[in-house]
């Protein structure tokens, strides 16, 4: 199966995926990711800003915020076509939404990479050696190819999500642990 053709698969099942069943979900992911030795120790982390069909974040920041942790967002810099981390210290002011859905700081202190600690990167497809499928820009995998980036990198996904293979080319990055509903996978 193509990137394209798995885009569409795995698009469909979550759609499929009730609004109530989605938050139960993302609940359950949350509470997996606050649990793990990666994301104690990281004093900083960058997270994405959900969008309506992805895992939802807004529980896993509000807990960085209350654990005095660094919260850092992708900036996304249309015209050069990279990701700028910047931290936020709001979900409601400094934030706008494109006709995507996709929620993008204008404010915000861009953060150096090698100060952070953890990156949990979106996705939509996942499989067990920790390939991810994106939404087609390569954004993240320039981001996650820049040499002063050391963070651990990992993934939150429902279990629809996880699929046997995805295909991958040579600029596409892994990640290091996927988080699931049904708990941790860890990566080769």
């Amino acid at each position: 199966m193509d990137k394209s053709q798995l885009r569409r698969e795995v698009s469909t099942r979550l759609q499929r995926l009730s609004e109530e069943t989605r938050a139960e979900k993302s609940r359950r992911i949350s509470q997996h990711l606050i649990r793990n030795e990666a994301f104690i120790s990281a004093h900083t982390v960058m997270i994405y800003l959900s969008l309506a069909h992805e895992v939802d974040t807004t529980s896993i920041i509000l807990h960085c915020w209350q654990q005095q942790k660094t919260v850092v967002v992708p900036k996304i810099s249309w015209q050069q076509r990279h990701i700028i981390p910047v931290q936020i210290n709001s979900l409601e002011t400094g934030i706008t939404t494109g006709a995507s859905g996709l929620r993008n700081p204008t404010t915000g202190i861009p953060m150096p990479l090698e100060d952070i600690d953890l990156v949990v990167a979106p996705g939509l497809a996942f499989d067990k050696s920790g390939n991810r499928l994106g939404r087609g820009g390569a954004y993240y995998d320039r981001f996650l190819a820049s040499p002063q980036l050391s963070a651990a990198v990992c993934s939150l996904a429902f279990v629809e999500q996880i699929v046997e293979a995805v295909p991958m080319d040579g600029h596409d990055k892994s990640v290091d642990f996927i988080v699931t509903d049904e708990g941790l996978i860890q990566c080769a």
